[in-house]
């Protein structure tokens, strides 16, 4: 995919949340930049300030922590999708998080300097303040159904529910991660699906 496909795409996802005139389009896009991460490599590392902000065109990423030597997957991005150490690229504060390419991932990103330059551009600000709040809003949205659904779904519950976003999502992760965002062990996530088969 060219890089004027990808923009499509983005600015037919951006649609949710801004909407560009041509004269801003033009100058919203000299403010992005391209790149890919091949499988296994990081946006996020730990301890290291995240000073850009991206949308997945290709591939997908998992956010982890590191306890006692061993990776806690706590989320999943896909395509169409925004991925960010969030709170460093706002506070400029190192990363708490690790995010790493779950397969080669083609991204479009807009690094915090140039967020700022549209903010302080008369043509851009309005709707560059708009898609910034709007972008932390569905941050807090997703961290907030995350919360919930530990607090009131069971293992096999939240499952299903990701099940439900794609299934050939879920043929791209190893069963440990998925096992891990669940909260559970591979062993325990072998038997949920051992029953759900069961019960078709």
């Amino acid at each position: 995919m060219d890089s004027s496909a990808a923009l499509v795409i983005f600015r037919k996802a951006l649609e949710k949340f801004v909407v560009f005139n041509e004269a801003e389009w033009i100058v919203f896009t000299q403010h992005l930049t391209f790149s890919t991460l091949k499988k296994k490599q990081y946006f996020a590392a730990y301890d290291k300030v995240c000073d850009k902000v991206a949308f997945i065109v290709t591939g997908s990423v998992r956010y982890f922590h590191i306890k006692d030597g061993q990776d806690i997957t706590g989320y999943f991005s896909f395509e169409n999708e925004w991925v960010s150490s969030y709170k460093s690229y706002l506070t400029n504060q190192p990363s708490l998080t690790y995010i790493q390419a779950l397969e080669d991932t083609r991204l479009i990103n807009i690094s915090k300097k140039d967020m700022d330059a549209m903010l302080n551009n008369p043509l851009l600000a309005y709707k560059m303040e708009r898609f910034g709040r709007l972008i932390a809003e569905h941050y807090l949205c997703c961290y907030e159904d995350r919360v919930a659904s530990f607090i009131t779904q069971s293992p096999e519950e939240r499952y299903l529910n990701l099940l439900s976003t794609g299934r050939e999502i879920l043929q791209r992760m190893p069963q440990h991660y998925i096992a891990n965002f669940l909260g559970i062990t591979p062993v325990s996530l072998s038997r949920i699906r051992r029953r759900l088969i069961l019960a078709k």
